[in-house]
């Protein structure tokens, strides 16, 4: 293994702890029983999902995809 694709291997550690504790401090979509009885549908609920959700959502989008370009790379890499 070279400088090169241990740097990858290290930054694709990185990107998977950071995707779990991004996909950990989402809030599900069903917030137990009161998501079934609709008790957290309020107006600033909705924002508050809205807000720190959508960030949340987008910065997993980002993380897995580049985490998935990168493993691509490092099998390139290592075939090579």
């Amino acid at each position: 293994m070279d400088i090169a694709s241990t740097v990858f291997v290290i930054i694709q550690l990185f990107l998977g702890v950071v995707l779990i504790c991004v996909i950990a401090l989402q809030s599900g979509k069903n917030s137990g029983l009161s998501a079934f009885t609709g008790a957290n549908e309020s107006y600033l609920a909705k924002n508050k999902a809205k807000s720190r959700d959508a960030r949340l959502a987008l910065a997993t989008k980002w993380v897995a995809g580049t985490f998935v370009i990168l493993t691509v790379i490092i099998h390139i890499i290592l075939a090579i």
